[in-house]
């Protein structure tokens, strides 16, 4: 049930982000003093029920068909905004049916969630130990030696999805109050650099 709804939830998404993509592209090409009454409206969602408001009239100018044009793709963003709510909303009962501890837990949030039962339903018999976890997700650090030198290197396989899943977890463990458990990797020499460590993977295998 969660792998169906999160599929749907999922398009819808990227439709939603393809929408709003559309939109500010035309705006940014429509006549002077139609986009100067748009830029007067502040916020996100503000902005799109103004959009969806609009009266273009007969198509007869540029102002008309942009805002016929404009009224449509902020109509469907509407549109889309309301089925994802939607299937988020089915979404967070069912996790929290099959998982309530990882719904708890924080930085878990609805999708992460979703996409992490998806995840155990699909490789149930690799999931034997946090290592096998880790590396289904490609969080695990490679192996990478050469010779006399001993390395390790970003793991670029692995569950797409749940890497990102887990990219959002680590996210609202890095700001405080970050989990005891969840702290960066000890410093080395030659790392005085802030970027010159993975952070992010050094966090999900601390």
């Amino acid at each position: 049930m969660i792998r169906h709804l999160k599929v749907a939830r999922d398009t819808a998404a990227k439709a939603r982000t393809q929408a709003m993509l559309a939109l500010k592209a035309i705006m940014i090409s429509a006549p002077a003093a139609l986009l100067e009454q748009l830029e007067a409206v502040a916020g996100r969602m503000a902005l799109v029920r103004h959009l969806a408001a609009l009266r273009p009239g007969p198509l007869t100018t540029t102002t008309a068909s942009a805002k016929a044009s404009l009224r449509a793709i902020a109509r469907r963003w509407l549109d889309l905004d309301v089925e994802i709510r939607s299937h988020d909303a089915h979404l967070g009962r069912l996790a929290e049916r099959c998982a309530p501890k990882m719904v708890a837990a924080h930085g878990m949030g609805t999708a992460t969630a979703a996409e992490m039962r998806v995840l155990v339903g699909d490789e149930p018999e690799r999931i034997h130990s946090e290592a096998a976890f880790a590396k289904l997700c490609g969080a695990c650090p490679v192996l990478a030696s050469s010779g006399k030198t001993g390395r390790h290197r970003l793991n670029c396989g692995g569950h797409r999805q749940a890497d990102a899943a887990l990219h959002r977890v680590e996210g609202a463990h890095a700001h405080p109050p970050a989990h005891p458990q969840l702290r960066p990797a000890p410093h080395r020499r030659g790392q005085e650099q802030a970027g010159d460590h993975p952070l992010p993977q050094a966090l999900r295998r601390a």
